[in-house]
């Protein structure tokens, strides 16, 4: 997580010197890449042990967030395909009985496809800020979870299982030119799922996303 981050430093600090530089704005189509870091949201989730119902907190830790886009840049909207993988990992599931376990195994890796629109504030500077969103699908893999309660009297274990959902994002960023055709993209997103159902466990997620990318026009 701290090379990730060290990684997003470095890159956006190289791009700083070239903006005096900087080509005017292109029209046409473009594809990119990204990588950074993604931070989910706590969730409540409802899980069975074959006897019981159990209304569970799950919190996550900060996980690697990386995808690609490709689209095309009508000058002011833009329109684009992304698909984009997320590692998030259990961190603590508290549940209704007043059980708090720590998982030591489990993640849900996120793997969604997303159709995005983004409107470009053009202006003076060669910078040009951009807000947007997209909606989209994902595709969810349980990982076989297991957690052991704090106080050392129980355990706890989500199955391994598949679903496929609906998602949705929001968001901003900022476009830094580097020449005419390549340019550095700082973005933040909001990404949602609707719940997903697994063998035993029922959950949404809600992420926040800090990206680093570059964006190669033709």
């Amino acid at each position: 997580m701290k090379k990730t981050t060290l990684a997003i430093l470095v890159v956006a600090s190289l791009a700083l010197p070239t903006l005096a530089s900087a080509a005017p704005f292109r029209q046409g189509p473009y594809i990119g890449g990204f990588v950074g870091v993604t931070v989910p949201e706590k969730t409540d989730a409802t899980s069975y042990d074959g006897t019981s119902v159990f209304n569970d907190r799950i919190s996550f830790e900060p996980g690697v967030n990386v995808g690609g886009v490709l689209g095309y840049d009508f000058g002011g909207v833009r329109f684009e395909g992304e698909v984009s993988y997320k590692d998030i990992r259990f961190d603590t599931i508290n549940d209704n009985a007043g059980g708090r376990f720590k998982v030591v195994d489990g993640s849900v890796d996120t793997t969604a496809f997303m159709a995005n629109v983004f409107f470009d504030l053009r202006n003076q500077s060669p910078i040009t800020p951009y807000i947007g969103g997209g909606v989209g699908f994902a595709a969810l893999h349980l990982n076989d979870t297991y957690g052991y309660q704090t106080n050392g009297t129980g355990e706890l274990s989500y199955l391994s299982d598949d679903d496929v959902v609906f998602a949705y994002q929001v968001g901003a960023g900022l476009e830094v030119p580097l020449n005419r055709l390549l340019s550095l993209d700082l973005a933040y997103r909001y990404f949602g799922t609707t719940e997903a159902s697994f063998l035993n466990t029922e959950m949404e997620l809600k992420t926040h996303n800090a990206t680093v990318g570059l964006r190669l026009k033709f």
